[in-house]
């Protein structure tokens, strides 16, 4: 076990060790399983949390690619390799647990999902699975073989750079196989010396904290690529102060509300706290977590900056370190932005798609409500499908922090779906001299020029005129036996029309396009 001063999250792996030994000397108590079932519980949600974190610093990671690709890139594309392979060895032991303990174990959860801890007392199911005298079963070869390989998986990922050898280190540790010297000496196999003979709840919750292991090896790789290696011993001169304010702007009139916190242990206690040349009084100001609350009014509308001092003791003596922040103040909001995507109109019978908000408000405090409006699945989306009449008005309320109502509202004219053009052979309305041959095979099509929705049209039939000779209705998009016979009787160089184009689209009533003139090249 390394030395040094130890997490609470291994003082407790520590002390579970601890009762798995002492198990084997002691008679086990309901009082013991339960424990051990309570245990699992702060496992799985400790694991929660992690996962919780460890996505966000992912998304960190991202940004940060984005903003400096040449220093960020390339290990925001291992952190994305690390989050992959490590939710698919996470997902193996899940498996592992249902499977091999629950599964065989012939355990079920009750009505809340809770295992029936108090039952789970032996562990010859998961011997017989795993054991065969002094030798590994299939399955007990295939459990260290995936353990290997995720090891294996991770080394890969991160490479022989020497940078991230303390970030190796701490995995070796976590995912020891070596063997392990019992109380009498006596070399066992990791998977015989942790799991044999154990009772399932032990068992079970030995997997959840290896899981454990998973989530704080993601984390501590994450740290490490960002430069924050959280295994490393730091002095608290290389912290730094930060502000987490309630929000990123503020309105005239309100208070700054927000917290000042150390950038990696939150529960140091300063000494002192000096902000904006005021002191504050700790006993009101720091919570459980070692956060300092702030509260002061804030200036006008601008940007204004936060200055301070944290005061903390190390060595014996003070230690100042410098709180630099800034927030921004603007002005209350007194109306909406309420914005078309395509255009300033919108058209009948089509979902048109819009943005509303309102500025300096959170999307969950803004309601917006017209006739045919309905709230879209992203933040601000909305989609408006108007029915009659010539207009729309959207009415937007924002309710502001204080509970007060900020309305605002805005028409737009509804227009009908503009007439389309008629269309063959890629040309429209008086063409170039076309052959008489392609004229009877072509497909007449309608077509919405600089429309902005995707609205596919379907011509559903036509006339067609042959000068000398009666018009002739066509069904469909192509020349019927009728047109294509007129078509045959016409003299070269004579102008034949298409018109009166009727088509149909998904949704709205379409009117007909606009005619084809088209003159035979023979």
């Amino acid at each position: 076990m390394a030395g040094g001063k130890q997490s609470a999250r291994q003082k407790m792996i520590n002390l579970m060790y601890l009762v798995f030994i002492a198990m084997i000397a002691m008679t086990m108590s309901k009082e013991v399983l339960s424990a051990f079932g309570l245990m699992n519980a702060k496992f799985g949600t400790a694991n929660e949390l992690a996962a919780a974190t460890n996505n966000g610093i992912l998304e960190q990671l991202k940004g940060k690619a984005e903003e400096k690709p040449q220093e960020f890139a390339v290990v925001a594309s291992k952190a994305q390799q690390i989050s992959k392979v490590s939710d698919d060895f996470y997902k193996f032991i899940e498996g592992v647990k249902q499977e091999d303990i629950i599964t065989k174990g012939g355990y079920e959860r009750d009505e809340k999902g809770v295992l029936p801890y108090e039952s789970m007392d032996k562990g010859d199911k998961l011997n017989e699975l795993w054991f065969t005298g002094d030798r590994l079963t299939k399955r007990g070869d295939e459990i260290v073989a995936r353990i290997e390989k995720y090891k294996t998986d991770i080394k890969e990922i991160v490479g022989d750079d020497v940078k991230w050898t303390k970030v190796i280190e701490s995995f070796d540790d976590r995912f020891d196989l070596s063997d392990v010297k019992d109380n009498d000496g006596v070399n066992k196999k990791w998977l015989d010396y942790h799991f044999q003979g154990f009772p399932a709840i032990a068992s079970y919750t030995k997997l959840t904290a290896m899981q454990n292991d998973v989530k704080a090896t993601e984390t501590n790789m994450y740290n490490g690529f960002l430069g924050n290696l959280v295994t490393e011993a730091v002095s608290l001169k290389n912290y730094k102060a930060i502000i987490l304010a309630d929000k990123s702007a503020f309105f005239a009139g309100e208070k700054f509300q927000g917290r000042v916190v150390l950038g990696k242990y939150a529960n140091v206690t300063p000494t002192k706290l000096m902000v904006q040349g005021q002191e504050i009084d700790l006993a009101n100001a720091i919570d459980s977590t070692g956060a300092a609350t702030l509260d002061f009014n804030v200036g006008n509308v601008g940007e204004h900056d936060v200055k301070g001092n944290f005061t903390f003791l190390e060595d014996g003596k003070p230690l100042d370190i410098p709180i630099v922040g800034n927030y921004v103040v603007v002005p209350r909001p007194n109306s909406a932005t309420i914005s078309a995507d395509k255009m300033n109109v919108v058209y009948r019978g089509v979902p048109n798609p819009m943005t509303i908000s309102f500025a300096g408000v959170p999307d969950n405090k803004v309601s917006a409500s017209a006739t045919g409006l309905r709230k879209g699945s992203k933040v601000g989306q909305y989609i408006m499908t108007p029915g009659s009449g010539r207009e729309v008005t959207i009415n937007v309320t924002a309710t502001l922090d204080d509970g007060s109502k900020a309305p605002d509202k805005k028409t737009f004219r509804i227009k009908d779906i503009p007439a389309p053009f008629g269309e063959i052979l890629g040309q429209q309305g008086s063409t170039k001299k076309l052959p008489r041959k392609n004229v009877s095979v072509a497909t007449v099509k309608a077509v919405l020029n600089d429309f902005d929705f995707e609205l596919p049209l379907r011509v559903t039939g036509f006339k067609f005129k042959v000068p000398g000779q009666p018009s002739i209705t066509v069904a469909g998009n192509k020349l019927n036996g009728a047109a294509k016979g007129a078509l045959s009787k016409a003299r070269r160089g004579a102008t034949v029309q298409i018109f009166d184009i009727k088509s149909k689209s998904s949704g709205p009533k379409i009117k007909p396009a606009a005619p084809i003139i088209i003159q035979l090249a023979d």
